[in-house]
């Protein structure tokens, strides 16, 4: 005859069950933590919520599969902690601003009126080719036809675009433009700083440094207009 208790609660007896119920706490708030470490891009397209939920749950299905000596009724209430603390949160975030904000964090602009939002650019862990290459793909190729660049807290981006008329000089993102940075401005044109974006005309110079970051690598702006 099958041993049903085993199966049910494998190895371990009723004293262990405050136990599980503590790991697996534990396990949920070191995995939120982890996630909102690493960033709105690291949860894109899910929210924090969501990977909690999946990661928790995915790892109480797989051990009692997987060992024999994981008990079915341990997962059961594996499931049952962390479907009820994923209520909790939930309920809270929607009862707390200050939560809401500590748990899924908040909007945060990266460009603004056609330059870079350094010091906000420092809290998001974004890579520079990815983020180049999500806005080319809204058909931008200069930064002077972006009014306000948001990313928001699903990790996604935000442009507002400045109208075609408005458009002025700005950074170029093209990769064959953007590659040719250089220190010394042999002709007077508009530049963009190759790090902040600010741009402005410069005189011939062996080196110039950028009031804004005070950085020396310059891309010769462009104005084109947005084509959609």
């Amino acid at each position: 005859m099958p041993d049903f208790e085993k199966i049910i609660f494998g190895d371990e007896n009723w004293t262990f069950i405050p136990e599980i119920i503590i790991r697996t706490l534990i396990m949920y708030i070191i995995i939120l933590v982890s996630l909102r470490l690493l960033g709105k891009r690291g949860v894109k397209q899910l929210s924090i919520f969501e990977l909690v939920v999946i990661i928790s749950l995915g790892s109480a299905a797989g051990d009692p599969m997987f060992y024999k000596e994981v008990g079915i009724g341990s997962a059961i209430l594996v499931f049952a902690v962390v479907v009820s603390a994923y209520k909790l949160t939930s309920f809270l975030v929607g009862k707390s601003v200050p939560i809401a904000k500590v748990v899924e964090g908040t909007s945060t602009c990266l460009i603004r009126e056609g330059e870079f939002s350094i010091e906000n650019f420092k809290k998001e862990p974004l890579a520079q080719d990815e983020f180049f290459a999500e806005l080319r793909q809204k058909n931008i190729t200069h930064l002077g036809q972006v009014k306000l660049t948001i990313i928001e807290t699903s990790g996604e981006l935000s442009v507002f675009f400045y109208k075609n008329e408005e458009i002025k000089f700005g950074l170029p993102i093209l990769p064959d433009l953007f590659d040719k940075q250089h220190k010394e401005i042999k002709y007077p044109a508009i530049y963009s700083c190759s790090f902040c974006g600010n741009t402005l005309k410069i005189e011939p110079t062996n080196k110039h440094i950028c009031p804004k970051c005070e950085k020396v690598k310059w891309v010769e702006a462009i104005n084109e207009e947005r084509i959609t």
